[in-house]
């Protein structure tokens, strides 16, 4: 019965992390801001699995096709260490509000975090890398800072409509 769970969970991580890297390459930028799908898939992902094997792979995975889709030059590397860091962290935060919250604030509350710290570890690490096109206070304001809100709202749809086909599937959350 456990293989059987597990197979499921797998399965489903699967389809998830296909789904938003497919949201992230078709999504057109929206007011120059583009959402970024699998960070929001990543951190649904997390909620939903609550364990740390899972986080730890859908981090390394999740780097791995943002640096493979990245439109920023020389972003690949930071791509990958943006991810996995940001996972961890987001781990590491919802550790003492598992129990206190519903997944759907726990997803909100990360989208908003996770957002920040994403593209906050990626600017760090592109201009340590490679050098900042502009100043990282610009680029904070005016990609970081919206694509948070995107990412919140768009997000937060996204699992909604995951977690209600997962319900009438019947697929059990762990």
């Amino acid at each position: 019965m456990k293989n059987k769970i597990n197979t499921s969970k797998l399965t489903t991580n699967g389809i998830l992390i296909a789904l938003g890297v497919i949201l992230h390459q078709i999504t057109p930028p929206f007011l120059g801001m583009q959402a970024d799908f699998s960070l929001a898939i990543m951190f649904i992902i997390i909620v939903m699995n609550r364990d740390y094997k899972t986080t730890f792979v859908v981090g390394i995975v999740m780097g791995i096709f943002a640096a493979l889709t990245t439109k920023t030059v020389g972003g690949q590397l930071p791509s990958i260490i943006d991810k996995f860091l940001s996972a961890n962290l987001i781990f590491l935060m919802l550790i003492p509000i598992r129990s206190k919250l519903k997944d759907t604030y726990q997803v909100i509350i990360s989208l908003f975090l996770g957002t920040i710290a994403s593209g906050t570890i990626f600017l760090a690490s592109l201009s340590y890398l490679s050098g900042l096109p502009m100043a990282f206070s610009v680029l904070m304001l005016t990609v970081v800072i919206p694509t948070t809100a995107i990412n919140c709202v768009l997000g937060t749809v996204l699992y909604k409509i995951v977690n209600t086909s997962m319900n009438k599937l019947g697929m059990l959350k762990e």
